[in-house]
Formats: C-alpha cells, sequence, structure tokens
C-alpha cells in the first residue's frame, strides 16, 4: 500500500512539473548604441628609425544614433602610448585615437591598440606594424 501511495503522489508531482506552460518572455529592446567606423584598423609605418618614436592617428567617425564614449584605450605592451577623444562623440561627429610606438629595438613589429566603447561587441582592435631599422637616415 505504501508504495502504491508513493508512486501514485510520484506521478502527480512528475506530471504537474511537466504541466506548467512556459509562457514567451519579452525580450527587452535592443539599446542604441555608437557604430565605430574608421578608414582602416591596421596602420603600416614601413621601415621606421631606431630611436625616433613614430606617432599615427586614426580618424573615427560614430555612425551611430547615440553618442561615442571611450572609456579605455589600451596598448598590447608598454612600447606604445595612446591618446584619445575623451569628450563624447557626438552622431555623425568625428574623434581620433593616436597611437606613439616607440621605435626602441630594432625589427618588426606588430602591436595592438584595444578601444573600449559603447559599441557592438563593446571594443574594437587596432592594429600598428611596421620594421624598425637601425640603417636609415
Amino acid at each position: 500500500m505504501k508504495k502504491l501511495f508513493f508512486l501514485v503522489a510520484f506521478v502527480a508531482l512528475v506530471s504537474i512539473g511537466y504541466g506548467q506552460q512556459v509562457t514567451a518572455t519579452a525580450t527587452a529592446p535592443k539599446a542604441e548604441m555608437a557604430i565605430f567606423e574608421t578608414t582602416s584598423l591596421t596602420h603600416d609605418f614601413g621601415k621606421i628609425k631606431q630611436g625616433v618614436p613614430a606617432t599615427y592617428e586614426f580618424k573615427i567617425t560614430n555612425k551611430g544614433k547615440v553618442p561615442m564614449v571611450i572609456t579605455n584605450v589600451a596598448p598590447s605592451c608598454g612600447c606604445t602610448t595612446p591618446e584619445w577623444t575623451r569628450d563624447p562623440i557626438a552622431p555623425g561627429g568625428q574623434g581620433s585615437i593616436k597611437a606613439t610606438f616607440n621605435a626602441a629595438s630594432p625589427g618588426p613589429f606588430n602591436k595592438s591598440i584595444t578601444v573600449t566603447s559603447n559599441i557592438e561587441n563593446g571594443f574594437v582592435q587596432l592594429m600598428i606594424k611596421g620594421e624598425v631599422a637601425v640603417d636609415i637616415q
């Protein structure tokens, strides 16, 4: 008798659990985001002279409908120093990210600069590359 009671109770609990209907949850509307646009995500310095810092300025445009706020710009190493537009970039407005590479060691280089902002995916990576040569005049 106890086995029958437990079996009936178990079947009742299982059928109650499966009998619940799942209601579709409304997805929250996607927040408007800024849209990061630049002519190129990579700059090639070519051959540069050792001991002379090289600088390139990435021009960026906000193609979104909300102001773009750049919260951080992080280079992949201490040999690259970034400067960027600190004020929000209005829709259709322009800003810049300047990367200065310290050309201290000879040889090829390939460095990334991670830009964190209110854009889709939250970040974009810019690249600078080239070769530091000792014998350039």
